[in-house]
């Protein structure tokens, strides 16, 4: 089975519960799904991450360009404590980070050297459902977009099936506007895309949960096979990343990156399921290691909290 379908799988036994907020959260997905200026990203994206496929040059910024103005973006709002950059390595690798928060990646790619160019791999609508995305993603390029149906769209879908008819037409709406990223043409381009990133040298970043976790210090298990296929099959390190304090954001908190020593494997073309349930084993192990045991989050005044969780989603 290929690795992204497996994966689309798995994330259909973990639904969410349909509320009011889950409710808006996928009317809000639906609506950029059908928005054209998203709709344009989206295919300049593809566009660029093609060429590289194919085995060409892509359009970015330059890595240092691309810290410097993620840099002064998150500086602004918080501070930031890196921990052990000097485990980063300085050939091709895998970031693998737990998830809190949207601001995660722009967080990882603020601190982490300009070479290699790091990609993301990411939900289409999420990265470019904000103006600021837009501009900034578009300009500084390094994203491969995902087109897939949230966890919350196939929980509304499940449940009209099940009987709530005031969620019909959403779910029509859902099933007739937002792909499922689950075709093989699809699933085939992603591969072939990392590929060629790995090829000329740059990294890529992934976070191995799938789904944004809630509590500081847990992983949402099982971790994602991808992670585990791509590094067996390119030869390439996983480096594991814990972010700590981005699950609640407020002007001044402290947000921790602290990196672990890279975990190697030797390199197979066609991984067995062996080999990458070790692979996911040592990493899962290693993230543990890095997470905090006794996350305390601090009181206080925390200001401009509203604004800073829903700007970088």
């Amino acid at each position: 089975m290929s690795t992204q379908l497996h994966d689309v799988q798995r994330e259909q036994n973990f639904l969410p519960p349909v509320t009011p907020a889950t409710i808006q959260r996928v009317r809000e997905g639906v609506a950029a799904s059908c928005d054209r200026t998203v709709r344009q990203c989206i295919h300049n994206a593809f566009d660029n991450i093609e060429t590289i496929a194919q085995g060409g040059g892509d359009r970015r910024a330059s890595g240092w360009l691309r810290r410097w103005v993620l840099r002064s973006l998150i500086h602004t709002f918080f501070r930031v404590k890196v921990e052990h950059p000097e485990r980063i390595p300085q050939e091709p690798a895998i970031l693998a980070a737990n998830h809190l928060s949207h601001i995660d990646p722009f967080l990882i790619l603020s601190e982490v050297p300009a070479h290699p160019y790091y990609y993301i791999p990411g939900d289409a609508r999420t990265l470019y459902n904000r103006w600021w995305k837009r501009q900034v993603l578009g300009w500084a390029g390094g994203v491969i977009p995902l087109e897939r149906r949230w966890k919350e769209e196939m929980a509304v879908i499940e449940a009209a099936k099940a009987g709530r008819n005031d969620l019909a037409d959403l779910a029509a709406a859902i099933e007739q506007d937002v792909p499922t990223g689950a075709d093989l043409h699809t699933l085939r381009w992603i591969d072939r895309a990392v590929q060629g990133i790995f090829a000329r040298g740059d990294g890529m970043m992934i976070f191995p949960e799938g789904k944004l976790g809630s509590v500081e210090g847990e992983l949402q298990l099982p971790l994602a096979r991808g992670v585990a296929i791509y590094a067996l099959r390119a030869g390439v390190p996983i480096v594991p990343v814990a972010l700590i304090g981005t699950q609640d954001l407020y002007l001044g908190k402290e947000l921790t990156i602290r990196f672990g020593e890279p975990l190697h494997f030797s390199q197979c073309d066609r991984p067995k399921p062996q080999a990458v349930k070790i692979a996911l084993e040592a990493l899962q192990d290693a993230l543990m290691a890095l997470l905090p045991k006794d996350y305390q989050e601090p009181n206080g005044l925390k200001l401009l909290r509203y604004f800073l969780n829903h700007f970088f989603w």
